[in-house]
């Protein structure tokens, strides 16, 4: 396991408690795990994503994370429709583990409310988290 200060949190993004990152590209919003998250799973083996044009709520579980530990829920940061998910992890699930913020990333999301972006965690307020952790 990873200490904090070996944990790679871009602050570019935007954090939810429940690990996952958001990262505005655009109108649209790009969501996956986040270094911590991966971190304490371990070795993903399988990852379940939901299909283009679903749409969820915000802390709406919208796919699963299978590790060699568990099994993860995974869930909105902020609700939309999803517009693309990562067809790679398909076949190569350990890209979360290897490059959570890119290659690994989950889904790509057309936000129906941009005033949630404003409730997620800046890099600093999700660092105090982990911290309180």
């Amino acid at each position: 396991m990873k200490e904090i200060g070996e944990l790679v949190i871009p602050g570019d993004a935007r954090y939810a408690e429940d690990h996952e990152w958001a990262r505005l590209e655009g109108e649209d919003v790009r969501i996956g795990i986040n270094d911590y998250a991966q971190d304490q799973l371990g070795d993903i083996v399988f990852v379940e994503l939901p299909q283009v044009g679903d749409t969820f709520e915000k802390g709406e579980e919208f796919g699963t994370v299978e590790s060699v530990k568990a099994v993860s829920e995974l869930y909105m940061p902020l609700g939309g429709e999803i517009v693309a998910v990562n067809e790679d992890l398909e076949d190569a699930p350990e890209l979360v583990n290897q490059e959570p913020y890119e290659g690994g990333w989950m889904i790509l999301v057309k936000p129906s409310d941009q005033a949630e972006w404003d409730d997620l965690m800046t890099k600093n307020a999700y660092l105090d988290l982990l911290k309180g952790e």
